[in-house]
Order: C-alpha cells, then structure tokens, then sequence
C-alpha cells in the first residue's frame, strides 16, 4: 500500500496510525498471539521504528483485488541484518485491518525479539495510555 510506504519510510508515525482502523489485528514475527486494537499496533509500530536501522523498503506487490499488499524491506537490528516482509490487508474503507509481519533469518528475527522485549513494558502502558484517552 502505497501510503503505508510512504508514511513508513518519511517516519510519519501519525500518519501510519491513521491508515489503521481501530480493530487491525498485528501478527509479529516473533510472539504467538496476534495483537488487536489500533493502540497496541500503533504503539508497537513506534517501537519498531526505534529499533530498526538502515530500514528500507525494496518491493511492492499487489493482489486480492487491491485489498491485499506486500512490502518486501531490509533492516539492521544492532548487528543483525535481516530481510522481511509487510503483508497488508485493507477493509472496505481502504484501512489496514490485518499488518502480518515475517523476518529471517532467525538470528535478525532473535536480535528484533530481545530489542522488543526490552521496550514491551513501555509498548503495552503506551496502550493503554492511548486507549484509556480514546474511551
């Protein structure tokens, strides 16, 4: 999706929140269990962005007639380099319900867990923080 990369690489967190509905649903690459709610993705997508350096997008596909999007980047995770991919799925009103994200390989995907680890206490009061002003 075109303004998701775009807002992603101009670093416009704002602007990245506002393609997503409230209820996205976020599949990390390194937890389990899927994460809903605009706030938890939201917040999550900042930490990323403090995370991830060198961070560049390389390819852009399209299907699912122009609901479903894949962003194919690359990033650094301290000394790890790794390769990844975005997939996007867009509702009806054109916003992100469904950010599905896969990196490798498992020592860039283990680098990215520890380094996320360390900011998820921060990520889940973050939140909450942002849900409890939108109630």
């Amino acid at each position: 999706m075109r303004a998701f990369r775009e807002a992603v690489e101009a670093g416009d967190l704002e602007a990245v929140e506002a393609l997503l509905s409230d209820d996205v649903v976020f599949t990390s690459p390194v937890v389990f269990k899927p994460y809903p709610g605009k706030a938890i993705t939201a917040a999550i997508l900042r930490a990323v962005s403090q995370v991830f350096e060198d961070f560049r997008y390389e390819q852009e596909l399209e299907g699912g007639e122009g609901r479903d999007h894949a962003l194919v980047f690359t990033a650094r995770v301290g000394e790890r380099r790794l390769s990844g991919c975005d997939f996007i799925h867009v509702d009806d009103h054109g916003l992100i319900d469904e950010l599905t994200v896969m990196v490798r390989p498992l020592s860039g995907a283990q680098a990215l867990a520890a380094a996320m680890g360390a900011r998820f206490d921060d990520i889940a009061k973050e939140a909450e923080a942002r849900t409890a002003s939108t109630s």
